[in-house]
């Protein structure tokens, strides 16, 4: 096996865990074992596991501007591809429903510990925010887009943290609908201020 699939499988299982587990409570030898690699092999990639958290992170920028790229191309209007942002809720419901949102929970982990890579993390928060603004700005929400985006983005958390709290799926369905609902109301506008959820 070449280092650099070593080093990616690495990544892999260390986003899982810290996902799945949290940052603070995944080991060296939690993501070793669960690899099936030597704690040796392992240190010849990271040395600590700040290094793997900025891994990690850098992984999920990665991933996220490609995912965005994506609804870019796949959506025709802004109005297909907000709701592209909205419906992830519902793809990953039941991930979302037993750890929460993977940016949010880990934002609040390095935010409560103090940790320097806090500001690293809250990158992919501001990947969502600029993608969305852009997507009101074309809807010609100029004025209040990052307004919007920061609407979407806030009531999205919320969504992800009380579904995973109370283990309802019809909640996130209801709620999704609900997002729908409200950004429909953006094609039915022309001037005015659409409703506030």
């Amino acid at each position: 096996m070449t280092n650099k699939l070593t080093r990616d499988r690495i990544v892999d299982k260390a986003d899982q865990l810290f996902y799945e587990q949290g940052f603070e409570h995944t080991s060296f030898a939690q993501i070793a074992e669960a690899l099936g690699i030597s704690r040796g092999n392992f240190y010849y990639h990271f040395k600590t596991k700040d290094e793997i958290l900025d891994a990690v992170i850098s992984h999920r920028l990665v991933r996220t501007n490609s995912m965005l790229d994506n609804w870019e191309l796949e959506g025709d209007t802004p109005i297909d591809r907000i709701r592209s942002f909205i419906n992830i809720l519902v793809v990953n419901q039941a991930k979302i429903k037993r750890y929460g949102c993977p940016v949010g929970t880990l934002c609040t982990e390095l935010a409560k510990l103090g940790h320097p890579a806090i500001s690293h993390a809250n990158e992919l928060f501001m990947l969502f925010r600029a993608w969305l603004r852009r997507q009101f700005e074309q809807l010609g929400r100029s004025g209040d887009a990052d307004e919007l985006a920061m609407h979407l983005l806030a009531f999205s958390q919320g969504v992800a943290t009380l579904s995973s709290a109370f283990q309802d799926e019809k909640f996130i369905h209801n709620e999704v609908n609900r997002l729908d609902y409200w950004l429909a109301s953006y094609t039915n506008t022309t001037n005015n201020q659409s409703e506030v959820l």
